[in-house]
């Protein structure tokens, strides 16, 4: 960890909602789950066998729990950025022993969050608070219980592997909440940025995950990889591309900062620093479910408009000549429009 912590003028969040930041499509699943009584119970019964407070005691007694004396400019991070979110409770924060650079959250009653000595070692402290607001997002979202889920659907994989149908349906489960997962950490990026505030320590904290090493990686080239990698003219490269993500649980890095930094420019962003953002007090997930959704729809149907790769725009437009010609067919048969 290098650097003072910077004094700034850092913007508060009070009673925000994790709707302000979550992806479109991110929100437009959890809507739909949220939206019905009995899915948290259910969902907390099938994660039944998922022993929180065994996780909890394994950092305890294997890792270093951060607090006013153990890494105490780290805790003063982790109480800043619940302060900015405007969190009653702070998460508990742990320091484990591994180069890499990363952080995780564990846990579904009292979530808690986990960050590397990789990550201590490489990330400034801006860059650090990044991490953590990231990993603050997680919780305020609530994604432990969902991907907890997925963890027994990825273990139940075996029992159904015998039954070719069972396999299938389940890798379909499976698969749309892997594309549910990378969302949340498109989300949970937005997060990140909020608390920091600082586009730039966002940006080193991606180039660190991908390998930078302190200030040896050209910012300006590292994008180029992302537009490279997104603008793709042989659709054998976008095969290689649905291969690579299926099934990883994270975006690969230089798209997600590629995709973070969209954001930052957004219109979207400014609002919430304005102090324009939805509140928790009034989050009522059925009133705000077809809003959500639709949302959600929107955001991949403009994803898909705007993107370069040779597959999707192929996809694209067989899904558009289709929609033409039933919208034709149907002008045809019905031309005063569907009946009341």
């Amino acid at each position: 960890m290098t650097g003072d912590i910077e004094q700034s003028s850092r913007v508060r969040f009070p009673g925000i909602s994790p709707r302000a930041y979550e992806h479109p499509a991110d929100r437009g699943a959890l809507a739909v789950l949220r939206a019905v009584p009995a899915v948290a119970p259910i969902l907390k019964a099938v994660a039944g066998a998922f022993s929180e407070r065994g996780e909890r005691l394994l950092q305890v007694a294997s890792s270093v729990r951060v607090g006013p004396k153990q890494y105490p400019l780290i805790d003063r991070i982790r109480n800043e950025v619940a302060a900015t979110f405007d969190l009653d409770e702070v998460p508990e924060l742990y320091v484990e022993r591994n180069a890499q650079v990363y952080g995780f959250t564990y846990g579904i009653d009292k979530p808690f969050i986990v960050i590397s000595t990789g990550a201590v070692d490489l990330l400034d402290n801006e860059s650090l608070r990044f991490l953590i607001g990231h990993e603050m997002g997680h919780v305020m979202s609530g994604h432990a219980l969902y991907n907890t889920l997925l963890r027994r659907l990825i273990d139940l994989t075996t029992s159904f592997a015998w039954v070719p149908a069972g396999a299938i349906a389940m890798r379909a489960v499976i698969a749309a909440l892997r594309e549910w997962q990378r969302k949340t950490e498109l989300s949970c990026d937005r997060a990140g940025l909020l608390a920091c505030q600082d586009p730039q320590a966002a940006l080193r904290t991606h180039l660190a995950m991908a390998g930078d090493l302190g200030g040896q990686v050209d910012i300006a080239s590292f994008l180029a990889q992302a537009k490279e990698y997104e603008e793709v003219e042989d659709i054998r490269d976008s095969l290689l591309k649905l291969l690579h993500t299926e099934h990883r649980s994270h975006p690969l890095v230089v798209v997600r900062a590629a995709e973070l930094q969209r954001w930052a420019a957004s219109e979207e962003y400014r609002d919430i620093l304005t102090g324009t953002y939805p509140r928790r007090e009034d989050d009522r997930p059925t009133t705000n479910l077809t809003d959500d959704v639709k949302s959600a729809a929107r955001s991949y149907k403009e994803s898909m408009s705007n993107s370069a790769d040779p597959l999707i725009k192929t996809i694209n437009d067989i899904g558009e000549s289709v929609m033409g010609a039933a919208g034709r067919m149907w002008s045809k048969v019905a031309p005063n429009g569907p009946a009341e």
